[in-house]
């Protein structure tokens, strides 16, 4: 089969090749995935779980991309819950190869069935956003309706989600991002767009949630402005500061069916659109993975027409 192959984690994207690989086997409670759509996530090349096993074997050469979508070709013994033929999507354990292949081997509790009305490209598209921003708003945030919410980066691929989902769950959404982003962000339902160049983070006042995608000074500022008894959530690593008689969770997303299936719904209904930056084929992704350019929304892949 065909996959991309990173060898050199001091290169980065930059070394990634498009080479001739072995195709996958089963393991017990697998299944096989013919890849049609991957996704790719802009900072894997820098986890760990990409270079090593979960005991810190190396493991290089490795695939990345860690979202698919795809049709089940082979079960691994013990395997129930999908067959042969199904379409599915989900997410890869990242200590495993990597879903910018032609096939990937990986654990059935990692996918959902993807409806047949809906779009490989669409459903790579949501696996990582979709999960990152339900587990961050609902598990780790508990967000109630009539709560307030801050959502950095609202026009990336998670903030958009983010973003979406609070406003659907009654929350008033308060989106941060670039001047130029401010349209984007309204329309995907912030009630109000806060410009970090120019305007005063601080004005916001406080508010019950802050869902950080940045860290840094963003993240230690934005602690200031959780009220009591408020969470400050974020996946750009460990909170540099906790906010006042409130707490701060940094969590990494995990795979879940039963999620995967509340996303998908919400993109079947239209009540969840999805953030798709860029469409490659694998024969461009070195190029397209490699940008020259700022490119917002999800990074795709399509493997196969």
């Amino acid at each position: 089969m065909k996959a991309i192959i990173v060898t050199d984690q001091a290169a980065g994207r930059a070394g990634m090749k498009l080479a001739e690989w072995r195709e996958p086997e089963a393991g017990i409670n697998d299944v096989v995935v013919q890849v049609h759509a991957s996704g790719f996530t802009w900072d894997e090349l820098t986890w760990p779980s990409t270079w090593t096993d979960r005991q810190g074997r190396d493991r290089t050469p490795s695939i990345p991309g860690q979202e698919l979508a795809g049709v089940v070709t082979v079960l691994g013994y013990g395997t129930t819950g999908l067959s042969v033929g199904q379409r599915v999507f989900g997410l890869t354990d990242s200590y495993r190869s990597g879903t910018l292949a032609e096939y990937v081997a990986i654990e059935a509790r990692n996918l959902a069935p993807l409806p047949g009305d809906v779009d490989f490209t669409v459903g790579a598209s949501v696996a990582m956003p979709g999960l990152t921003a339900w587990q961050g708003l609902f598990e780790h945030g508990h967000l109630q309706a009539g709560q307030s919410v801050l959502v950095h980066g609202a026009a990336g691929a998670v903030g958009s989600m983010v973003t979406q989902l609070a406003r659907e769950a009654g929350a008033h959404v308060i989106g941060t991002g670039r001047a130029a982003h401010r349209q984007t962000v309204l329309e995907f339902g912030a009630q109000e767009f806060i410009d970090l160049e120019n305007d005063a983070l601080e004005d916001v006042g406080t508010v019950d949630l802050v869902f950080d995608v940045f860290g840094g000074e963003i993240g230690r500022r934005s602690a200031g402005l959780t009220r009591a008894g408020g969470t400050l959530v974020t996946i750009a690593g460990p909170a540099e500061a906790r906010p006042v008689n409130g707490m701060a969770i940094d969590f990494v997303v995990v795979a879940d069916r039963a999620q995967l299936t509340e996303v998908v719904q919400r993109v079947r209904d239209g009540r969840l659109r999805p953030n798709i930056g860029e469409v490659s084929t694998l024969e461009e992704a070195v190029t397209a993975l490699n940008p020259t350019r700022k490119v917002n929304g999800k990074a795709i892949i399509r493997i196969r027409p």
